[in-house]
């Protein structure tokens, strides 16, 4: 039993330590599976998704196959009702720090599922030529996740006893959970972290309270963009939100930046990574 009292992110596997509202957590077994991210970046024409500090964490939780798909689940230490899917950027389902991020979720009271929505298909790399992007992504659309979502959602309730479902998603994840907010209300609560939807005419319409997070200096989503859709939110938004944006920070600050080599951006990080857990508490 570890006794957590503050945010470390990133910590070595043997040497885990996860931010947690409470008093303790079962740190339980790793699982066998270690990734490790690819470091070869294409310098010619680089992704400006950065995938940020690179890490081997092999994970608290296990792989599961969920219908048509495969996903990383982990639970809490103690039975819950509630649960988190957590959605993953371009870099996949078995990036080591969405996992993390799931096992923080679970370290704090949730069930957390990541499935792989892209159903088998290759994720992002770093040595992928951006201009390629678009190509990449016309088959891994965020918004055409409906199947995947609805097999998520039956496990959870039938197999998980979930009462209480919310979701978060990173990057593409982002722009996933904000089409969630649009088209599953019984997802009561949703945090998109740097990501948006751009395009639908009732992108502002959400169902259930969402929190964004950008960072100032996002070279993904730039700040106006920000600002329209704080301020249609506020113009046609009838569900509780809040769009909160971090001074100096960029794209992928709140999961792929480790605070103990980022000393500078260890307060935005602890902050944001507070902030995702408040917002689900109160509404879940």
């Amino acid at each position: 039993m570890h006794a957590l009292t503050s945010l470390l992110l990133l910590a070595p596997v043997t040497t885990i330590l996860l931010y947690h509202i409470g008093s303790s957590f079962t740190a339980g077994e790793t699982s066998t599976t270690t990734v490790t991210c690819n470091t070869m970046a294409n310098e010619a024409n680089p992704c400006p998704c950065d995938i940020g500090d690179r890490m081997e964490y092999g994970g608290l939780g296990q792989e599961v196959e969920i219908e048509h798909i495969k996903a990383y689940v982990v639970k809490p230490s103690t039975a819950s009702d509630k649960a988190i899917i957590v959605i993953q950027d371009i870099y996949g389902w078995q990036l080591p720090n969405t996992r993390y991020m799931a096992d923080m979720l679970a370290a704090n009271g949730y069930i957390a599922v990541c499935p792989d929505f892209y159903i088998g298909k290759e994720p992002w790399s770093p040595s992928h030529d951006w201009s390629t992007f678009q190509e990449w992504l016309e088959d891994k659309k965020p918004t055409n996740i409906n199947k995947e979502v609805d097999a998520v959602l039956r496990f959870l309730k039938e197999q998980c006893g979930a009462k209480h479902i919310g979701a978060v998603g990173f990057c593409w994840g982002g722009v996933a959970t904000h089409y969630l907010a649009l088209r599953y209300p019984e997802v009561k609560a949703g945090v998109s972290v740097y990501g948006i939807i751009r395009q639908t005419e009732d992108r502002y319409e959400l169902k259930s309270p969402t929190l964004f997070i950008f960072g100032e200096k996002d070279e993904v989503i730039p700040l106006d963009q920000v600002n329209m859709l704080e301020a249609k939110l506020k113009e046609k938004c009838k569900v509780d939100y809040q769009v909160k944006i971090f001074p100096g920070q960029t794209h992928g600050f709140v999961h792929r930046k480790r605070e103990d080599i980022n000393p500078e951006d260890k307060p935005s990080i602890q902050s944001a990574r507070t902030d995702m857990l408040n917002w689900l508490n109160k509404y879940m």
